[in-house]
């Protein structure tokens, strides 16, 4: 990442590039002022220097139009130069290196070597350990590590297999071990990193609805305040001659009123609003795949997350072992310690150490020639092992009763109501069973997160609604959703109900964001407003959202509304101070225009400023400078605040319309005071 002083240099030097005329009628705001620069520039040469102070008034007010514009100009470029230095770094790993080619899965070694800009979608390459992943794919044959911190940032690596949510892999990364066949999904020029690259560098940047209904308003202020301006000229010359002193307004004068009325202040800063804003969810390793994707996020009112990672940690713990009528706990702990003790999952080590830790039991040491291991699936439900004359099982309720009932066993009553009480606080239950007799159940925790209810109260404050969706039964799911202080819960999710949930809170015109990462995700993901896919996830996920979170993380997305709320509050405070600023203008400018017509009017001088000169150079120039001064704000944001949108409006208004009446008058008088010290 280039530094600081690189980004600022770079950013000098595009200030002027964008110059253009063509660049900057794309702001029309700012247009104007362009003109107007252009305009005293052309009096300034014509006056010739024999004007005297009127020459140099106008050079003055020209210089002052030009530094305006540059300072626009420089808030775009610095907010550009982020994400540009960022692309640079992302350009290094887009390199074309050499793919190895194949023809099919079960000829993996007859390899034909191509560039991988030559790749096309549907090609199969095969990717060994130490060699960079040449495009954008699907695993299709393979497990494997793979390095994929030039995108992410993160060194640790990522397992990526075929099959399941995490077969996706880009271009760019490295694989660490093993072996990959995988499947291109993207061509040269349209893969994942070179859409990155586009986002961050803003080549693709397009104006977000808010923006151009900020742009509109700004327009038809300025077309107002332009009318108003050309009418002076006709109107003071009239009254200079009606009665009999003053003069008509210099079209000197009348450029720099015109720019002091025109809400210039928001009009310089409102594209280094959006970009930056799009620079800070880049940080958060987030990548949008518009401007309007983070303005939606601003606005969102219904939250979906999923239980497992976002609210609870995503592995169930072992916390207690509770035995049928007339077995010893202990019993139960030591069946259900030996039917784990060759399950690597997180809940089967967990049960390992909870009878560990509990009754002192040391770990078996197994045989395994000896030793005949049952692999939990879906379609069996049950795992265990058949050691030394015993027949362990462990698995669900329902599947339990049938196996224990279908080989003879008796299936006791308290059973039932043990898995009953487990179910009613949101655990798992898990069946103990020993040579067909129910020995007792495991009960399996859901831990929720630390501070995640403190951040769905803050949701809650914001007017956001928080549901979680889990494939848990309705029992299990309350209960969770109750410790975890979510509003509402979806159980037993499918990709249908998802979706007509979804559906049923925008018809009712709400905007509703989640977050996916599976194939059965994706129409989800489609039809939500804000929806951010995995970057672990399925290519059908990635390409369904319109956000790709490069961390994997489901709790993002609660971050992600948060930079949406930032942006929007930020864009909204300084259109609120650009037009209080006005209100100052009013009282430097108008009354010294019409002094020498309408001496009466010096009564509305309350700022007591010298004379017209400067007064109107005063104004001008901190019209230009406050530009320079609100940058660092545009650029961060003004600071986030967990409260109703109503609160928020009042705050605003109190901060920064109050803000934007009272600085210019402190401003403007100050910069009148230095003038006539050094000039008048």
């Amino acid at each position: 990442m280039e530094n600081k002083w690189s980004i600022f240099n770079r950013a000098l030097k595009d200030s002027f590039i964008k110059m253009n005329p063509k660049i900057q009628i794309e702001n029309p705001v700012m247009m104007i002022v362009y003109l107007g620069a252009i305009i005293t520039t052309v009096l300034f040469f014509t006056q010739g220097l024999g004007a005297g102070n009127q020459t140099w008034f106008t050079f003055s007010i020209a210089l002052i139009l030009w530094l305006t514009i540059l300072f626009a100009n420089f808030s775009e470029a610095i907010a550009e130069g982020r994400g540009k230095a960022q692309a640079d770094s992302l350009k290094q790993a887009r390199e074309d290196v050499t793919a190895k080619k194949i023809k099919s899965i079960d000829t993996p070694m007859a390899q034909e070597e191509v560039l991988s800009s030559a790749l096309k979608k549907g090609d199969l390459v095969y990717v060994v350990a130490g060699e960079q992943i040449p495009m954008d794919g699907e695993v299709v044959e393979g497990a494997a590590s793979v390095d994929e911190s030039a995108i992410t940032g993160e060194s640790a690596p990522v397992i990526r297999e075929s099959g399941g949510d995490r077969s996706a892999v880009t271009g760019g990364t490295t694989l660490v071990s093993d072996h990959l066949i995988i499947e291109v999904t993207a061509e040269s020029g349209n893969s994942f990193l070179d859409k990155m690259i586009s986002m961050v560098e803003g080549t693709e940047r397009k104006k977000t609805p808010n923006e151009i209904g900020l742009q509109i308003f700004l327009i038809t202020l300025t077309i107002i305040f332009l009318v108003v301006s050309a009418t002076l000229y006709t109107f003071t010359d009239f009254s200079s001659q009606l009665i009999g002193r003053g003069e008509a307004i210099s079209i000197t004068t009348l450029t720099a009123l015109l720019v002091c009325l025109a809400p210039t202040t928001i009009g310089a800063l409102v594209s280094s609003i959006g970009i930056a804003g799009m620079s800070r969810l880049n940080k958060e390793n987030v990548v949008a795949m518009s401007g309007r994707a983070i303005e939606a996020a601003g606005d969102v009112d219904i939250l979906l997350l999923d239980k497992t990672g976002t609210i609870t940690l995503g592995n169930r713990r072992a916390s207690e072992f509770r035995p049928v009528a007339g077995i010893e706990e202990i019993e139960v702990a030591k069946a259900a310690q030996l039917s784990s003790a060759s399950d690597e999952t997180a809940e089967g080590r967990s049960i390992v150490v909870l009878a560990t830790e509990k009754f002192g039991l040391e770990e078996h040491l197994i045989d395994e020639s000896k030793a005949t291991f049952i692999e939990f699936s879906a379609k069996t439900r049950m795992s265990g092992i058949d050691y030394e004359g015993q027949e362990i099982r462990k698995g669900a309720a329902d599947t339990m009763k049938q196996y224990v009932e279908a080989h003879g066993g008796v299936y006791p009553d308290d059973c039932d109501e043990i898995v009953a009480d487990i179910a009613k606080v949101g655990g798992t239950p898990l069946v103990v069973v020993k040579n067909k007799v129910v020995l007792g159940v495991v009960y399996l925790k859901d831990i929720v997160k630390t501070g995640v209810k403190e951040k769905f109260e803050d949701m809650r404050k914001m007017g956001i609604k928080t549901i979680m969706i889990t494939g848990d039964n309705p029992m299990t799911a309350a209960a969770i959703a109750a410790e975890a202080g979510v509003d509402d819960f979806l159980a037993e999710a499918t990709p249908e109900n998802k979706m007509d949930l979804i559906r049923k809170y925008q018809e009712k015109g709400h905007l509703v964001a989640m977050t996916g990462d599976g194939t059965n995700d994706a129409p989800a993901l489609a039809q939500a407003d804000v929806a951010v896919a995995m970057n672990t996830g399925t290519q059908a996920a990635k390409e369904a959202g319109n956000m790709i979170d490069l961390d994997s993380s489901p709790t993002k997305l609660i971050s992600i509304v948060k930079i949406g709320k930032q942006l929007l509050m930020t864009r909204g405070a300084l259109t609120t101070f650009s037009i209080a600023n006005d209100i100052a203008k009013y009282f430097a400018i108008i009354p010294v225009l019409f002094f020498s017509i309408y001496p009466e009017l010096t009564a509305l001088n309350i700022m007591h400023l010298t004379n017209p000169t400067t007064a109107i150079l005063s104004a001008v120039l901190y019209n230009a400078l406050i530009i320079v001064a609100l940058i660092p704000l545009a650029l961060k944001g003004v600071k986030y605040k967990e409260m109703p949108a109503s609160k928020i409006l009042s705050h605003n208004l109190l901060v920064y319309g109050l803000g934007g009446i009272v600085a210019p008058f402190i401003a403007i008088k100050a910069f009148d005071m230095i003038l006539t010290l050094l000039f008048f």
